[in-house]
């Protein structure tokens, strides 16, 4: 039997981009997990190609460092609400967490629902306030908004007498007061060491664990993650798999793993405390217990939060279909879909009474988006709907919709248009602040209001506005919402736009195309500055004659066409449009290509509501 090291498992929790992922890379460099002559790039927990050009952290990871003999498993967590079932499940396998500060911005909506679900749990946090070396930093008054923010969640005495390190995590520094000069991260090593009890030795004990979290390995399968609670997991020892309900079934591990550093690498057996990873048991579920086969032990089950937001998947059928992606059947799809159910819990996929169309549910619009974007650089073709925000029945019958909290920070100059468009889409002041020349708004508005807002909210600030949302609860329904107030463009014929065509076109609204853009009849090619959808033809060329007039015959200058991401194509369409999604193109199209058909579905529509 292998020895038994000390274990202590921290999470690092913190707003977007409040510098995680970058303090877990101080950790690993100053641990010599790196050798001195290997390449190592930035933010290296954050593995996905998505999380490095975003600059989030979308899956929960783990890694481990050893410092004094202790091994210290590190759980580095998503910061954005969209992904906060993945925060509340890794928080049950943790011994501390590392509340990451800015030392500007102060404490976060995110950083509100993090620690929240941390103290539930009885931990002691340590705070780090970090980017003390900003201009505008304001470290001490932002250690008393976390002191209102522990008191305001009810934290026990203990938990308030909690350690306060500054650092600046790019920089690999974490000092214990600001006159005091470090060039390391030992202060917190030490702190972590020092405030934090090992996990006790129950080596003894029948064996508990529960499965906190899912992976995939295309060679070995579905893998399980989790802490061992009490007694030791051994590779290719009988074992019972329990749920809170009280199903049994006997299973056996195949392959077992821990983490050392990055890696994860094969032992025959796991020590109670530490977090391992397993293959072999192709039906595990997150919130299940791996118990001894004489002592079943269900550990409570986990809840995860609740989709808010739906959108439909459906096959491409547009002209173009098939153009540039590998996988375009309903099969494809449908296996992508189930695929993606096997590590990503808070998402729901349910068919519709189409073969070719199903409901995909998921936390917010980045969920969701973030799955589409992954299918595209895969080589999937799909089509989809405006985003639906899930509504609910309360006690009463009562129908009750999701609400946000909104914090919006922005120079001050802006404020007012910011309000404006908050009050429009039913949102309800909750507090204003006014700091050199910066406005910090809170509301509480609808999601379904919120849907668009991001762009609107980028344009009206200038670029130069800070949004951020989380989940606050459910609200009786708040009754209707204006929708996008401009119509689209539409493309009367297939083929490649002309300069000449949208130069004229270009005065009746915004476009979305350039010169030579493949386009089809129903596409949109742009926003109309009029609040009705216009028919235009791009293709139409200029007609050749045989006389130049001096005058008529200066250069087509044409603006710049608006480029539309992911999220914004998703949160401009309509309900008759939908966001056609290839390898290399987003596209926006009417359900209906045909005018008679569009036609039609207005009249359905009107139909409805008078119903």
């Amino acid at each position: 039997m292998t020895e038994r090291q000390e274990i202590i498992n921290i999470a690092v929790i913190a707003h977007v981009d409040a510098g995680k992922s970058t303090l877990v890379d101080a950790f690993l460099r100053q641990s010599d997990v790196f050798r001195s002559n290997e390449e190592v790039v930035d933010c290296v927990m954050d593995s996905n190609d998505l999380e490095r050009e975003r600059g989030i952290t979308i899956y929960s990871k783990n890694c481990s460092v050893i410092h004094n003999g202790v091994k210290i498993n590190i759980v580095d967590t998503p910061g954005h609400a969209d992904f906060s079932s993945e925060v509340e499940r890794i928080i049950k396998t943790v011994d501390t967490v590392i509340l990451l500060v800015d030392s500007s911005e102060g404490p976060m909506p995110q950083t509100r629902f993090v620690l929240s679900k941390s103290l539930e749990m009885g931990l002691r946090p340590i705070l780090v306030i970090n980017k003390i070396d900003k201009k505008d930093q304001r470290a001490q008054e932002v250690v008393d908004e976390v002191y209102d923010l522990f008191l305001d969640l009810n934290a026990t005495d203990e938990q308030l007498d909690f350690p306060i390190l500054y650092g600046i995590a790019k920089r690999g520094i974490v000092q214990y007061d600001m006159d005091t000069q470090s060039d390391n991260i030992d202060p917190l090593f030490e702190t972590i060491l020092k405030h934090t009890e090992p996990y006790p030795n129950m080596d003894e004990e029948p064996l508990q664990m529960q499965v906190s979290a899912l992976a995939y390995d295309d060679y070995i399968g579905r893998l399980g993650i989790g802490r061992i609670f009490q007694g030791v997991l051994r590779e290719g020892e009988p074992i019972l798999i329990c749920d809170a309900d009280g199903n049994q079934r006997s299973k056996q591990v195949n392959q077992l793993f821990v983490y050392q550093g990055l890696k994860r690498v094969n032992v025959k057996e796991a020590h109670s405390g530490d977090i391992v990873v397993f293959a072999g048991i192709a039906d595990i579920s997150i919130g299940e217990t791996l118990c001894d086969k004489e002592h079943p032990m269900p550990m409570p089950s986990i809840k995860i939060e609740e989709p808010t937001l739906s959108m439909n998947f459906i096959v491409n059928k547009s002209p173009f279909a098939g153009k540039s992606g590998k996988y375009v059947t309903s099969r494809n799809l449908k296996e992508r879909l189930e695929k993606e159910l096997e590590v990503n819990v808070g998402l729901r996929v349910e068919p519709t009474d189409s073969g070719d169309c199903f409901k995909v549910s998921g936390r917010g619009e980045l969920h969701i988006s973030i799955l589409l974007e992954n299918m595209r650089r895969e080589g999937y073709e799909v089509a989809v709907s405006k985003p639906e925000v899930i509504l609910h029945k309360d006690s009463q019958g009562h129908t009750v919709e999701p609400i946000e909290e909104v914090i919006a920070i922005t120079p001050s100059i802006y404020a007012g248009t910011v309000i404006s468009k908050l009050n429009l889409r039913k949102g309800v002041m909750m507090d204003l602040v006014e700091e050199n020349d910066y406005s910090r708004i809170t509301y509480h508005a609808p999601t379904r209001g919120l849907l668009g807002f991001r762009s609107e909210f980028i344009n009206d600030t200038h670029g130069e506005g800070t949004l951020v949302r989380r989940i606050q609860g459910y609200e009786p329904y708040k009754g209707e919402i204006p929708q996008r107030v401009n119509g689209a463009l539409i493309s009367t014929e297939t083929g490649k736009a002309m300069t000449y065509a949208l130069w004229n076109i270009q005065e009746r609204g915004q476009l979305f195309i350039s010169p030579q853009t493949e386009v089809y009849e129903g596409m949109i090619i742009g926003v109309s500055a009029r609040n009705v959808d216009m028919d235009v033809n791009p293709l139409k060329n200029k007609k050749l004659t045989a006389i130049r007039s001096s005058g008529n015959d200066e250069a087509m200058r044409l603006t710049t066409p608006k480029t539309l991401t992911l999220e914004e194509a998703l949160e401009f369409i309509n309900d008759d449009e939908l966001v056609e999604i290839t390898p290399d193109t987003i596209r926006l199209r009417k359900k209906g290509l045909k005018p008679h058909e569009r036609r039609q579905f207005y009249r359905e529509k009107v139909a409805q509501d008078i119903v």
